[in-house]
């Protein structure tokens, strides 16, 4: 069996860029990126305004790159850190103030336009306001006011041949504008003036983008609550017990800080004096907080609660756990989901097929539709906004009196209730909110075709150790023994002198019933068999060490105690001899304990329809006893394999469809970056998590059946937002180039058409928030 392929390494850099607005523009960034030399991938996201791109190693430098988005009319720059955009950032008061000022000045244009329409009715008596001059210099200031940004993004994007919803919006504002003014100028032209419409159409897009901006930027506010955990002071310890407040960013690795209860860690660090509970849930989504005395590493962004400690600094800003976490979330964020493929190719040629559609409805509505339905000239009056029974003003969507009057209301109304945008939005929106919820409770996704693979999952292999179990072992139990106190005390002062985790295991022990150690001298280590010497107060010699290894050093074995070992359920435990001299007095039984959560996580996968599965490098007996706590059935059940074996079993298994991998340790990797999705444990190796696509933070083994979950409501989410998008645009430009007109007299108005168009992307927001993990 062929070995899977490693793939070499590329450098990803992270841009922000701006001016993008559907998914016509996601394509032109894509198509602009790729073509440069240096560009071996690029993945666009609408929602957050980023790429994310890979250097091919040859080139490193992105200045040609920024250059050439920016003359494409995105203008780009590289993001340097792991911080994103803050909330002060994104509600910075001039770009509100912007935004509002642009819609503002809209909403009052069209007021303004729709007291006009009264006064020229006679319902006002203000004659000025319902000229045609008065229109037109609405029309003309709107055009060149709030539209001018719009008409001048849609014309750059169409000299770059990569026309957007600015481009449709722009044609479709243009044209009614021109019209009109022909209209004004030649009044034998044969159709209406329509100053208003120009004002409506800008003022329903300003209020459908500035709303979708709005509801936009509340998908990333979990990550942004993530940035927030950071403080952005600190307390510097310049003397034993003089403080200083400073920015984090003026510490340097190696000072002291003090943290006072309630705050939270600027820094990843090391405790130096103090005893504290530490919450860690923001992070890790773990709900017990756990205790922190010398020597404990914390992380920044977790939360002091009840005792002053004194921190050792160890990492600052880009380099601490948190921003490490929110790089990686950003980083998801711009990888897109394989099912956004297909509407990124759709919306990248979207626009030159509204273009030919609005084109194809104008000749068709002038020259053929009037004469075969001449009655349309009459009826059209009853579209989805009456029409104004005036001689000079009328309205887009009221009555047509000419040919060129209807085809040209008609092709307007197919440029404007196009939306490229919601099928930009479909995916990007809900992988945003998905990823921002998971990392929030804990869950790192590594992208969103990691979402989307996670959703597909049928087949779920466990490592044991580490992963069913704690990973570290303790005692569980004893056997021929009168004093189970004394034998921790003596075997702990023994084991003190040894770093083998039993040693570590026997000496937890000792410190949770708080015995103390006698000291010991003349000691001797036997490798794969165990330890020997001499304890204060102990006559004899100390033995302790492996069963075989005891019964050859001569010490007494009562054939009771292999009786009472057959009929205990420790024959598959390690099992440690304690003797002295010759007299054995006691055994202790120490093993890996199941987590306490393992067999409610593996229910619950059980439950969504997962097949679970034990590849195990430890013994059988040992992954037996496991599995049959567990619910492992033997089939399902493979022990004592080395990293190559379970490579090769989970290739072989791959024919039964889609495989994850949950591991922790570094004989883990391997097969975690071969299986179609690694899973690593947050307690477990750095290369572990560095190989899986799916990183659960925290101790807890719950988390997974959770992450799985919220995966297929995120694909869920997306298919519902992707059917609203191509459904919307599949059922609305029809209807939009009469399609209705004929039989039943109705047709879409430009102005109603923009309102739809800008509804549509709001929904699809709107559906994407609406997502919960549970």
């Amino acid at each position: 069996m062929n070995s899977p392929t490693i793939q070499a390494k590329y450098e990803s850099v992270l841009i922000d860029v701006e001016g993008m607005k559907c998914g016509g523009c996601v394509r032109a960034v894509e198509k602009t990126l790729l073509d440069q030399e240096n560009v071996k991938t690029a993945s666009v996201n609408l929602v957050q305004r980023t790429a994310l791109i890979e250097l091919n190693g040859k080139d490193d430098n992105i200045e040609s790159i920024i250059t050439a988005l920016t003359n494409h009319g995105f203008p780009a720059k590289q993001r340097r850190n792991a911080q994103p955009v803050s909330n002060a950032e994104l509600n910075s008061p001039k770009q509100f103030w912007k935004q509002w000022q642009q819609l503002m000045i809209a909403l009052v244009l069209l007021l303004l336009s729709g007291i006009g329409h009264l006064a020229e009715g006679g319902k006002i008596d203000i004659p000025i306001l319902g000229t045609l001059p008065f229109h037109a210099s609405l029309a003309t200031f709107a055009l060149f006011g709030p539209g001018l940004s719009i008409i001048k993004s849609g014309i750059k994007s169409a000299i770059h041949f990569t026309p957007s919803m600015d481009t449709l919006v722009g044609i479709g504002v243009s044209s009614a504008y021109l019209a009109s003014l022909s209209s004004l100028i030649w009044p034998n032209v044969g159709w209406p003036c329509f100053f208003n419409e120009p004002v409506m159409l800008l003022g329903f897009v300003l209020l459908g983008r500035f709303l979708e901006e709005r509801a936009r930027f509340r998908t990333g506010k979990a990550l942004k609550e993530l940035a927030k955990l950071q403080p952005d002071k600190a307390r510097l310890l310049i003397n034993k017990d003089q403080f200083k407040e400073i920015r984090v960013g003026a510490l340097k690795v190696g000072e002291q800080i003090q943290v006072l209860a309630g705050d939270r860690f600027p820094i990843d660090g090391t405790v130096i004096e103090g005893n504290s509970a530490i919450d860690v849930s923001s992070l890790t989504g773990e709900p017990l907080p756990v205790t922190a005395s010398s020597g404990t590493a914390i992380t920044a962004g977790t939360l002091n609660l009840d005792g002053t400690l004194i921190v050792q600094v160890d990492r600052i800003g880009a380099e601490t756990a948190l921003a490490r976490i929110i790089g990686l979330v950003e980083q998801a964020q711009a990888r897109k989901a394989p099912i956004q493929s297909l509407a990124d190719q759709v919306a990248g040629k979207f626009c030159y097929g509204v273009v030919a559609l609005s084109m194809c409805t104008f000749f068709f509505w002038w020259k053929i539709g009037s004469q075969l339905w001449p009655e349309v000239l009459q009826s059209s009056g009853q579209g989805l906004i009456n029409g104004h029974e005036h001689l000079l003003h009328s309205s887009l969507g009221g009555e047509a009196q000419t040919p060129l009057g209807i085809a040209l209301q008609l092709s307007i109304a197919v440029l404007v209730i196009a939306c490229p945008c919601a099928l930009g939005l479909a995916t990007p929106t809900v992988i945003t909110v998905a990823s921002g919820k998971a990392a929030q409770n804990g869950w790192l996704f590594k992208g969103g075709d990691v979402i989307e693979k996670a959703a597909s999952i049928n087949q779920i292999i466990f490592d044991k150790t580490g992963t069913l179990t704690i990973g570290r072992p303790c005692v569980i139990g004893y056997l021929a023994t009168e004093d189970k106190s004394k034998l921790i005390q003596i075997a702990a002062s023994l084991e003190n002198n040894s770093r083998h985790p039993i040693a570590y295991a026997i000496l937890q022990e000792s410190q949770r019933i708080n015995l103390p150690l006698l000291k010991s001298s003349n000691i001797k280590t036997i490798p794969g068999k165990g330890i020997c010497g001499e304890l204060e107060n102990i006559k004899g010699k100390v033995k302790i060490g492996t069963i075989e290894w005891t019964k050859n050093e001569g010490v007494v074995w009562e054939e009771d105690i292999d009786y009472q070992l057959k009929k205990s359920t420790y024959s598959s435990q390690s099992i440690v001899a304690v003797s002295i001299e010759s007299k054995l007095i006691g055994l202790i039984m120490i093993d890996d304990q199941i987590r306490t959560d393992a067999n409610a996580a593996l229910k619950e996968l059980r439950k969504q329809g997962h097949i679970l599965r034990i590849m195990s490098g430890d013994r059988r007996e040992a992954v037996q006893e496991i599995g049959r706590k567990l619910g492992f059935k033997n089939d399902l059940i493979n022990w004592q394999l080395l990293p190559e074996d379970k490579l090769n079993n989970l290739e072989s298994l791959k024919n039964n469809g889609n495989i994850a991998m949950v591991g922790d340790g570094i004989n883990d990797a391997p097969a975690l970056a071969s299986s179609h999705l690694g899973i690593a444990i947050g307690t477990g190796t750095q290369i572990a998590q560095d190989s899986a696509d799916l990183v659960l933070l925290g101790d807890s083994l719950e988390s997974l059946p959770k992450a799985f979950l919220l995966a297929k409501k995120t694909i869920n989410k997306i298919k519902q937002n992707l059917f609203w998008a191509f459904g919307y645009n599949i059922i609305a430009l029809p209807i939009a180039a009469g399609i209705l007109l004929p039989k039943f007299g109705l047709l879409l108005s430009p102005p109603i058409a923009a309102l739809l168009m800008a509804l549509s992307s709001i929904t699809v927001v709107i559906n994407s928030l609406s997502l919960k993990i549970s």
